[in-house]
This record gives C-alpha cells, structure tokens and sequence, in this order.
C-alpha cells in the first residue's frame, strides 16, 4: 500500500513552500518572497503521529494567466490533485480573498477531493477580519496558521490525517537506485526524465533554467524501482544574478549529494561546456556513479568521423572519469533510452561490487610482478596486501611499507589493473594507503 498523498496548491507567494518545508522538517522547497519561484511538483516525506505520508507541493496558479509558464503549471497542479488523499488550499490569511483565490477554490470543488482551507501568515493571537472572507469558498472553516512561525501546524496536521486512507506503514525503500540528472540548463533532462516516465513529471519547455527545484520521481520496471532526481542547470556564475538562482545551485549540489548515480545529459549539439566539466567534477569528487548520456544525438549533423571525433573530445575534456559508459540518445524520440536504463543497471551492480580479499590480492600480486613498485633513494615500496573495505563506491585499503613512496601514477597502474579484471564500469574507485600497523 503507496504513501497517502497531500498535496499544497494556491496562488502565488501565499507561502505554499514555507508550509511545504516545515511539514517535511527540512529546507526542499525553494521559499522567497516572489511570486512564482516554485514551479513544479516537489516531493517529499512527512510523519506526523507515527504516520508517514507523500507532500507535493505545486507552482502557483493564476488561472487568468496564459503563458506557457503558467500553462506548465496549472498541468503539473491537476495531476498533483488528482494523485491526492488531502489537498490544502493555501490563501494570505492577512491580504484576504483574491479572485484567484475564488477562481482556484471553484477548481478544487469540482474536483471532488477533500480539501483542507489553510489560512496561512496569520502570526497573532487576534483572528483577522479578512478570515470571514474565506467562507465563501464553500469549503467550510479555514485553518488558521503561520507556516513561517510554525504556529497551528500541529492542528492542521490532526486534520490531514484524517482524510488518510486505511494506513499501513512503509519503510524507506533502500532497494530504490536513486539516479540524478545533471548538466548544463536546456540540455534536455527534463525531456528524457519525462519520456522514461511516460507522462509530464516535470515541466518541459525550451526557456534555459525552467527547473529550479531538484524533483524526486519514483519509478519501477520489473523488479527495478528508481528514484530519478531532476536538476536545475548549472549556469555561468556571472549569469547567477538572481537569489532564487543561487538556491537552485544549492539543490543541484545537494541532489548529487543523495544520488548514487549521476546522469550527465550533455547537448550534443554543442558538445561539452565548461558548466558540463564542473558539475560532472563534483559528482565524481563525491564518489558517485556516472553515465554520460549525450543527447540531441539524432539532430547532430554527422559523417563517417562525426563519432569517433565527438567521443575523442568528450573524454579528453572529462578524462578525470573515463570509466563513465557513453550513451547517445534522443529525448524527444526516445531512441537509445532503454538503452541509457540497461546502462543505469549495470553500473549500479558495478557500484555495488565487491571483491574478495583472496582474489583482489592475487591480482595485485599478477600486477606487482609486471610493473615493481616505484623507489627512492635505495628504497623500494613493498605492497604487502590489500582488501575492499566499502562499496558505494568501492573502496580499497593497500597495505605498503612506506606510503610516500606510491606515487599516484602507481596507484593507476593498480587501478587499471583491477578495472581489467572486474570493469568496475561507470564507478570510480577510491584508495587509502596505510602503512602495516597503521588503523
């Protein structure tokens, strides 16, 4: 049995992400005073009186506007209410009633949901007049709260889990393979995310820097099941003007952070962009898995040399994680995204592979007699053994010595060694050197 669903709506900057962040207990949403800011479906999880339950929270709905943006939005809002148990309809409990807030509370009547009238920002004991206003919505007494303040969240809570079905705890799914999308704005995340998805998870349009949030979706094929994460775009930092940009980086960084493969979308009408080199650099200091999926592939003018000369250039710009596979793909055609999903199998097994201790020292024993350790001076560094101490990424621990004397060349040399053997395909491998005796 799925997670009961609530989900948050409203017009904008009535502080719909405030609420959305004090009931997950932790900053997600991005909250600033304009309208707007967020703009697709936010996930998270909640618990409230042992019960845990899926927020969303949507962009802003302004009915009267017409632009693609806000189309975007209102289509992202109506499939959030239509996956829900519980809807809060968040109005500005100071400002009072809106004909947008008129026009969304006639929305949420017909959808036959059962919603929750919050009236949020309200921060004294002394209940507003403009409270009165909101009767006439039909949708019985508001709910009178300071998100900002976290006063009335306990009430409001009470409330939600009420309209929750028959419940039966979930715990975390630790089998999910959380994957995050990276690269640089308009690359094409949004697209290949929503094509493997096979609906509209995440707003989708050709304007640079659409996705602002980084937004979790759960997927499962056979008995695989996924996390897919989307990312906002890394930009130039001349280019960050905006606070709401800065913040938008932080969710970036933060999503890889959770990730345990990274997806590097590259436009492959453009090649790799020095925002490509830098967000991919981070993954990899951070140990995570990487593919790199080079999209747009199917428009890119090509002859007998288009391939070898794109894939030369690719790994020498990003020739810090060679081992990452290379897929070329067409989002908007799907060609090859099966492929990238097999891609995303076989390096989460190699993410999660470990070696025994017998059989990783028979290798570097094979290698040590091919290529002797470096020396100085009359010293030679001796390898005694070596053993896998972690995976995600796996890691190994080598025995020597003198530690100073293994010379990051021969560490590679080791690396390769071991990558000839077992792949290790998409994943980097971490070392440790420790002198005999050493913890």
């Amino acid at each position: 049995m799925s997670r009961p669903v609530v989900c948050i709506v409203g017009r904008p900057n009535v502080g719909k992400s405030t609420l959305f962040n004090k009931m997950a207990g932790r900053r997600i949403a991005i909250t600033e005073d304009k309208p707007g800011v967020t703009r697709d479906r936010i996930y998270a999880e909640g618990e409230w009186l042992g019960k845990h339950y899926t927020i969303i929270d949507t962009g802003g709905l302004e009915p009267e506007k017409d632009d693609i943006i806000m189309q975007n939005i209102r289509r992202q809002a109506e499939i959030a209410i239509d996956t829900a148990d519980a809807i809060l309809f968040v109005v500005d409990g100071v400002e009072g009633l809106t004909t947008t807030d008129r026009e969304i509370g006639e929305i949420l009547r017909k959808s036959g949901r059962n919603v929750i009238l919050v009236a949020n920002k309200i921060d004294t004991r002394k209940t507003p007049d403009e409270i009165y206003e909101f009767y006439e919505l039909g949708l019985g007494t508001p709910m009178i709260v300071s998100a900002e303040q976290s006063l009335g969240l306990g009430d409001l809570l009470d409330e939600i889990v009420k309209y929750f079905p028959d419940y039966k705890d979930m715990e975390e799914d630790e089998e999910s393979i959380r994957v995050a999308f990276i690269g640089r704005p308009n690359a094409g995340k949004s697209s290949l995310i929503n094509h493997i998805l096979g609906e509209e998870r995440v707003i989708v349009t050709d304007i640079p820097g659409t996705t602002r949030d980084s937004i979790d979706s759960y997927f499962q094929v056979g008995d695989n099941k996924y996390i897919f994460v989307d990312t906002a775009g890394l930009r130039r930092k001349r280019y960050i003007d905006e606070k709401v940009e800065r913040y938008s980086v932080v969710r970036t960084l933060t999503a890889i952070d959770r990730a345990d493969i990274c997806v590097l979308v590259i436009d492959g009408t453009l090649g790799v962009t020095e925002q490509d080199t830098k967000i991919a650099g981070y993954a990899h200091d951070n140990g995570k898995a990487m593919i790199i999926a080079v999209n747009k592939w199917d428009i890119v003018e090509k002859d007998d040399k288009t391939y070898l000369a794109f894939e030369k250039e690719l790994r020498e710009t990003l020739g810090f994680m060679t081992y990452a596979p290379i897929v070329y793909i067409s989002a908007m055609t799907g060609k090859r995204v099966d492929k990238l999903l097999e891609t995303i199998n076989i390096v989460n097994n190699n993410y999660n592979l470990r070696i025994q201790t017998g059989v990783l020292n028979d290798i570097l024993n094979q290698a040590i007699l091919m290529n002797q350790p470096p020396s100085d001076k009359g010293k030679r560094a001796k390898v005694y053994y070596g053993t896998q101490v972690s995976v995600r990424p796996p890691k190994f621990v080598i025995f020597v010595n003198i530690k100073d004397l293994m010379h990051f060349s021969y560490m590679r040399y080791l690396e390769n060694q071991i990558r000839n053997h077992f792949g290790f395909v998409g994943t980097p491998i971490q070392f440790e050197i420790r002198e005999k005796g050493e913890r």
